[in-house]
């Protein structure tokens, strides 16, 4: 179901097609985040325009609100939200752990409270690998622990017992409802966590790849590591992994990171980057970041990216943005928030062509020279 196309000459980067039910993706991808069946302010048909091949929605979230039986008498979440691309669902365990009021993890699953209104839920490894094939989602993730930074080794130790352990009762769940029919069944991932201890992390993988999973996250990342922490932790993982299936980096989206994770051999992408900083105002161009609020754009006349295709770009200027944020505008973050998502998506599309044709490391040495000197000015 995936299939590495071409790999960089210089560094391990590659280019590869992913075949799922809903259709093809090429890697490597961005995917925007719409954890409650939405990507925050923007139509499907924005999605579909600036590019996007797959999007990402939240089990926890959805199990929640509206729950699974609605969504499963609309047809399944692509017919309940009208998107005819591929979904993959995250397992919500990381908001269980963060936006539940409480929580009490056991070996058997989590109980924890609704942050919506309270309500006394317990989710089990295979109850999440259900509810998500009951959504008919094209990816799943496994139930796992996702570590805090910083964390002792002995808790992120046990945590990766746990996790372990999650991930071989949530693999056989799917196997046990999986038809066998290469290309007409969701795919299911394994999530390395670990920690920023290497023998964890080592130990993690080695013990996903003997299960062989279909493919392989890397979780437990941008938690608040400094990135050179991050991109070691990439170094000693990255290569555990199979080459012959697809590599998940989860919750990483910023510009330079996704240049090293790229060619560290990383081919997936999601984050809120793109529609959280355009609802606060800061878009990215090849140029570095554009904080719209400044004073600096009151009668700046250029749209955001003069070579940008998306219709932000190609209708409004960077004064009529600053006017829409400091009029508190609603329309000020959605159209920041679609040149954003636009922007990154197009990023790795750029990516993947250098990579076909030889020339990664030296565009990824003038995007670098260009956004950073744009950020110092």
């Amino acid at each position: 179901m995936f299939q590495v196309l071409k790999e960089d000459r210089r560094t391990k980067a590659r280019t590869g097609v992913l075949k799922i039910p809903h259709g093809e993706i090429k890697t490597p991808v961005f995917m925007p985040v719409g954890t409650q069946a939405t990507v925050k302010t923007i139509s499907n048909q924005e999605l579909l325009d600036a590019g996007a091949q797959v999007i990402l929605s939240n089990t926890y979230h959805l199990y929640l609100r509206p729950g699974e039986e609605v969504i499963k008498e609309a047809g399944g979440l692509h017919k309940f939200m009208n998107w005819p691309r591929p979904i993959l669902t995250d397992s919500g365990g990381f908001q269980i752990f963060s936006l539940a009021t409480l929580n009490k993890v056991t070996k058997e699953g989590v109980h924890f409270q609704s942050h919506i209104d309270g309500s006394k839920h317990f989710l089990t490894p295979e109850g999440v690998i259900r509810i998500q094939k009951s959504l008919g989602s094209d990816i799943l993730m496994p139930l796992d622990e996702c570590v805090k930074y910083p964390a002792e080794r002995e808790y992120v130790e046990k945590s990766v017992e746990l996790t372990t352990e999650w991930a071989r009762r949530s693999k056989g769940e799917w196997a046990r409802t999986t038809s066998g029919i290469q290309g007409s069944d969701p795919m299911l991932f394994g999530i390395v966590q670990g920690g920023v201890y290497e023998d964890f992390r080592k130990k993690s993988a080695a013990q996903l790849v003997e299960m062989d999973f279909p493919g392989y996250s890397i979780g437990g990342l941008s938690v608040g590591e400094p990135n050179s922490l991050m991109y070691e932790v990439l170094n000693y993982t990255v290569p555990e992994l199979p080459k012959n299936k697809p590599r998940y980096l989860m919750g990483v989206g910023l510009p330079l990171d996704l240049f090293e994770a790229v060619s560290q051999g990383v081919d997936m992408f999601d984050c809120v980057v793109p529609t959280r900083n355009g609802r606060n105002a800061t878009t990215f161009a090849p140029s570095g970041r554009l904080l719209l609020r400044g004073a600096s754009y009151v009668k700046d006349f250029r749209p955001i990216d003069e070579h940008c295709p998306c219709y932000t770009c190609r209708t409004y200027s960077r004064a009529y943005l600053r006017h829409l944020f400091s009029a508190k505008e609603y329309l000020a973050g959605r159209l920041a928030s679609l040149h954003n998502l636009t922007f990154f998506i197009q990023l790795l599309d750029s990516m993947r062509r250098a990579i076909e044709e030889n020339r990664f490391s030296e565009f990824r040495r003038e995007f670098e020279g260009n956004f950073l000197k744009g950020e110092r000015e």
